[in-house]
């Protein structure tokens, strides 16, 4: 079972630059909980935070007792075992085979014998639909491979957190839905708690329990995601429903004379909250919920059209 991930008051700067200040909320554990904003916002930098890589200026993340912030590198070391990670390009060795770079880190971290190395490595290529290209090297394979192979070598260490920095960057859409939908089965399967950086809107709206936003060097909202996927705040309803108009613009924050122009502009409706993405089994995750039960129990009126089996992302559409 995943485990929860504690973040109070975190703030980061480089030099006299904030990144993001005073950054609270719990991952649940668990569930699947996406992080996105515009680009610079410093999401990947809140994920190397999140393990130990960098080094906050305030605040806390503690998981399981320990914070990661101030604890001693024994203890990070220890720490750092309970996760795994996906980077944005695998980060896969172009020397060694799939085999070897998935075997890498029981290698390198425990002293397994070569036939238990062997099954586990074997059990976790399969997961992600690997079996038979084991002998391939990385620069033979296609990106979207890469990234299951990444996948599966954040698995082989069992881990109860699973950070995927934009697994589906530099994907065309048919495997982005492929990727989100591995996701979703491994949850599924070994009920971790996962953290996804993504600035895909449909795997934003589709995939996760959770959803955060930064946005203008701060956590503009956290929280269910049909509380945000329901949201007025301006910020969260522009990026989440990819509308023009709002506070962002193509640096992240529009100036003055920009949003007068909009002063008069009518926006449109909140698109339908579609449904979430559910494993390949048809059996709900631990953290899934069923469609608009977050809704009802705190009495919000889902956009017409929400929660039907096959709908549009047009603004109001619904097939």
């Amino acid at each position: 079972m995943g485990v929860a991930v504690q973040v109070e008051g975190l703030t980061k700067s480089f030099g006299n630059q904030l990144i993001w200040g005073d950054v609270t909320l719990t991952l649940p554990p668990g569930e699947i909980s996406v992080i996105l904003g515009p680009s610079g916002t410093g999401k990947s930098v809140f994920l190397k935070t999140l393990i130990g890589l960098l080094k906050p200026d305030r605040g806390s993340v503690v998981i399981e007792g320990t914070d990661v912030a101030t604890c001693k590198e024994k203890e990070l070391y220890e720490i750092r075992k309970l996760f795994g990670v996906l980077f944005q390009d695998g980060a896969m060795f172009g020397s060694m085979n799939l085999y070897d770079n998935v075997a890498f880190p029981l290698r390198e971290h425990t002293k397994k014998p070569e036939s238990e190395i062997r099954q586990i490595v074997m059990e976790k290529m399969e997961m992600v639909g690997l079996v038979g290209a084991e002998t391939k090297l990385p620069g033979e394979i296609s990106g979207g491979m890469r990234k299951r192979a990444g996948i599966a070598r954040g698995l082989v260490l069992e881990p109860e957190i699973i950070l995927f920095d934009e697994p589906d960057s530099g994907l065309d859409p048919v495997r982005t839905a492929l990727i989100s939908q591995l996701i979703i089965d491994l949850n599924s399967q070994i009920d971790a708690t996962f953290l996804i950086v993504t600035h895909d809107i449909n795997t934003a709206r589709t995939v996760p329990d959770n959803i955060g936003m930064l946005y203008h060097q701060h956590l503009a909202m956290f929280g269910h995601r049909e509380m945000l996927l329901s949201s007025d705040q301006p910020a969260v309803r522009q990026f989440l429903n990819a509308q023009k108009a709002g506070p962002i613009g193509m640096t992240e924050e529009k100036d003055e004379d920009e949003l007068a122009q909009e002063a008069h502009y009518e926006m449109p409706p909140l698109p339908p909250i579609p449904m979430q993405v559910m494993p390949s089994d048809g059996r709900p995750r631990r953290g899934q919920r069923p469609p608009g039960e977050w809704c009802r129990q705190n009495g919000v009126t889902p956009p017409p059209g929400s929660f039907r089996q096959t709908m549009s992302m047009a603004p109001g559409g619904a097939a």
